[in-house]
């Protein structure tokens, strides 16, 4: 008796703690955020905000322009006059039953000092978004937030065991440079483990490398790409990015710091430091 009711215990209860019922929280694709501790809630606003006008950028609304653009084309014969604005109070219509504004990104509760989760639905690339971001900051210096550290973008999540996630690389693998087998190229797995006792680090670097071919070859200072592995609980986070050494391991605050410091070097100019 008492071992049955051991067995239904951990048929209601995952690894991590959490009840089977209960809705994962971590769901991607989506950003990983780090932040200064005590300032997750302010974190969440700020980077909404900032996620929300870099995707009105990249990804504009496509529908309205076409919609406005097809409106002011009405014309042309009588005949085919009254058809358009039929055409036109259709799509009106239909531009009104539609939200006003889709939530693309969702704060995924993480119940962890200093870590934060934005998931973002479709068209939203994570990595495009973050990319950009870094792009911006580099140029300019600044950083847009106060509390925001370091971004993880996120393509793919995945239960946080050997057979899923193995099965999550080889998923997104077709689609990065890490696909194929006609250019060599260079890459490093940059894994991170956070409140998770069960998969050991070494090993699953070696599980994750098995599904890479074998003309890309390991670069631990200068790769070319970077797989950014993330197990975080019950749950594994990834996805495969340009850029990261240079952008500091997309530390927003050290790219920042960066760019202002060179500034500050032209500025002052060899003259000037001598004195």
């Amino acid at each position: 008796m008492a071992e049955d009711e051991s067995k239904r215990d951990k048929k209601r209860f995952r690894r991590d703690g959490t009840s089977v019922w209960t809705k994962r929280n971590i769901d991607g694709p989506g950003v990983w955020v780090s932040c200064v501790k005590g300032k997750e809630k302010a974190t969440v606003g700020e980077v909404y905000a900032l996620f929300e006008s870099l995707a009105e950028e990249l990804w504009p609304p496509g529908d309205e322009k076409s919609n406005n653009r097809d409106v002011g084309e009405v014309g042309g014969d009588d005949d085919d006059d009254e058809e358009d604005i039929e055409k036109a109070i259709a799509r009106e219509v239909k531009s009104m039953k539609r939200p006003r504004h889709e939530q693309r990104f969702t704060n995924c509760e993480t119940h962890t000092a200093c870590l934060v989760f934005m998931s973002c639905k479709p068209p939203i690339d994570p990595t495009v978004l973050i990319h950009k971001h870094m792009s911006e900051v580099e140029r300019t210096g600044i950083t847009k937030t106060k509390f925001a550290r370091r971004f993880v973008p996120v393509n793919g999540t995945c239960d946080a065991n050997t057979p899923e996630i193995t099965s999550l690389v080889q998923r997104l693998l077709p689609d990065s440079e890490l696909g194929s087998e006609d250019k060599p190229i260079s890459y490093k797995i940059d894994l991170r483990i956070r409140n998770h006792n069960v998969l050991e680090k070494d090993g699953l670097i070696q599980e994750m490398a098995k599904c890479i071919p074998k003309c890309h070859k390991v670069d631990l200072k200068v790769p070319d790409v970077v797989i950014l592995a993330e197990v975080f609980k019950s749950f594994f986070t990834m996805s495969i990015v340009r850029d990261y050494m240079r952008f500091k391991k997309f530390n927003v605050m050290e790219v920042s710091l960066a760019t202002n410091s060179a500034s500050n070097a032209r500025d002052t100019g060899p003259s000037d430091a001598k004195e």
